[in-house]
């Protein structure tokens, strides 16, 4: 169940979720939709090496996060410095937001939530969180987004520009399981340091 914008209010009113640092909690604006919050850029941008090299990365090798943050560079930028994404390139980048989904709550109903992009964007050319857009029950810390621009023009990503959305579900049942590997995470590149 895809819970609209008042119930997503309600839900953080009670303590059953938080989405820390958001915009502003009238469900008639900006952030709200009907039933998404929109999410904005923070102001790190991560650009993973994009030199061709004759190596190959194993997809199936766990420590792929910790290659990704020795091979690339972490741009700080600002609204004087935005980031000039080119087309065909990737970066990674998070959330100015951060949100907590515990698993266990006053209510016992735990929740969860997907990030899309916005459909804005996208007429621009740019993808966001792509492949991997399920943010499990039991996470908190900032989310990674994966931004790629498939325009044929430069895209200036300026932090706080709203970047995606947040569309959270209750989940059906209490889980169990190990939290994520980005648990708490603080860089885009998921607190993998060099």
């Amino acid at each position: 169940m895809i819970l609209s914008n008042m119930e997503i209010i309600n839900c953080m009113n009670a303590g059953l979720f938080t989405i820390g640092g958001i915009a502003g909690v009238d469900p008639t604006r900006p952030p709200f939709n009907t039933s998404a919050v929109d999410l904005r850029l923070g102001d790190e941008v991560f650009e993973p090496d994009q030199i061709p090299t004759p190596s190959q990365l194993d997809l199936t090798n766990p420590g792929i996060a910790q290659h990704l943050a020795k091979n690339g560079k972490p741009y700080k930028i600002s609204k004087n410095q935005p980031y000039s994404l080119s087309p065909n390139k990737l970066v990674l980048a998070r959330t100015l937001e951060t949100v907590d989904f515990p698993l266990l709550n006053s209510s016992n109903i735990c929740y969860s939530a997907r990030v899309e992009g916005k459909s804005s964007l996208a007429r621009c050319g740019i993808l966001v969180h792509f492949t991997a857009p399920t943010i499990h029950a039991g996470f908190h810390g900032s989310i990674t987004l994966e931004i790629i621009n498939l325009g044929v023009h430069n895209l200036l990503l300026t932090p706080e520009m709203y970047v995606c959305q947040l569309i959270i579900e209750e989940v059906k049942g209490l889980p169990s399981g190990a939290p994520s590997q980005f648990q708490g995470q603080t860089t885009a590149v998921g607190n993998a340091g060099p």
